[in-house]
């Protein structure tokens, strides 16, 4: 498919593209040609023509226990500490009951993105991968929540040492892979707090923005640019290629769309995001968090817990 993108990018036409983490089930489409079973709304850039109503979310979680949560982590914590992975991305999935189907809460949902292919998922992400603008290539990797209702929760997260060096492993990480493809790699903005409302309150995400320049001529090359920043280092962790392998073990189950990508190029400016806040066909709600040595079970279990919700209000 990168040559695809590639020979597209090259004539500036248009097209949209959805790739799986595990780079195994890749799709892409010219956006005049883009199959009537995948709509998307990368903010506001959408081939849906929206019919807002007032529904209420419903939404009943049953998520694993303490205890099976606990095996995994404990897995993860023995990557670590063989010197594997300095950062696992460790993911679970919940079954939830819903009141909405999955095009209502595409059509309803407020979110920077929004991503469904009919009888495979819903995303609702607020995380973008990459960004493209005047020949300057973006990465604002996501790294760290809390409940922003807790007093001071801004100064705590900031503060707090174990979600300091895990966004800066990752910043770090991704300044090496925007290293990768273009040059004067830089972090333009560290640790930068923002809020999410959901239907439970408000949900406080702290952010980075690194940028570096690309080539005169990369739009010929945007396929090799977009698989070779994949996955995400958000969603999977520092080094990559050991530490996928330590979450295909883990977690024990292919990904396939969830965490992977999905965005939109028009032939000089792209945007996309990373497949995250995201239901599966059968109703099973994927979440989860950074686990470092510093991470804490019943922190991260709650995190993973905390971040099944459906942003419509």
């Amino acid at each position: 498919m990168k040559d695809r993108l590639n020979t597209w990018g090259a004539e500036k036409r248009a097209f949209v593209f959805l790739i799986d983490f595990e780079c195994q089930q890749p799709e892409a489409w010219l956006v005049d040609e883009c199959s009537e079973e995948f709509k998307y709304n990368f903010q506001g850039i959408s081939n849906h023509v929206y019919q807002k109503n007032t529904c209420g979310v419903e939404l009943k979680k049953f998520p694993i226990s303490l205890e099976e949560y606990a095996i995994k982590f404990d897995q993860v914590k023995q990557y670590l500490n063989y010197g594997d992975s300095f950062l696992i991305n460790l993911t679970c999935s919940t079954p939830i009951e819903l009141n909405l189907t999955h095009q209502d809460i595409f059509q309803n949902v407020n979110s920077k993105y929004a991503v469904w292919y009919k009888n495979h998922f819903v995303s609702f992400s607020p995380e973008t991968f990459i960004q493209i603008k005047n020949q300057t290539i973006y990465s604002f990797p996501m790294k760290g929540t809390i409940d922003a209702n807790i007093p001071g929760a801004k100064d705590i997260i900031l503060r707090d040492d174990k979600e300091q060096a895990e966004h800066a492993t990752i910043v770090d990480l991704i300044r090496n892979d925007l290293s990768r493809v273009s040059h004067d790699v830089k972090v333009n903005r560290y640790r930068y707090y923002e809020e999410v409302q959901t239907q439970y309150g408000i949900i406080g995400q702290v952010s980075s923005e690194i940028s570096g320049t690309l080539s005169d001529d990369f739009n010929a090359h945007i396929g090799d640019i977009i698989f070779s920043l994949l996955p995400a280092g958000s969603v999977s962790g520092a080094p990559k290629n050991k530490t996928v392998q330590a979450i295909q073990k883990v977690e024990n189950q292919d990904r396939e769309y969830y965490t992977g990508v999905a965005g939109y190029f028009d032939g000089t400016t792209l945007d996309s995001c990373v497949l995250i806040r995201y239901i599966d066909n059968d109703n099973n709600f994927k979440s989860g968090g950074g686990i470092t040595f510093q991470s804490d079970v019943m922190k991260e279990y709650q995190e993973m817990i905390d971040k099944i919700y459906v942003p419509i209000y």
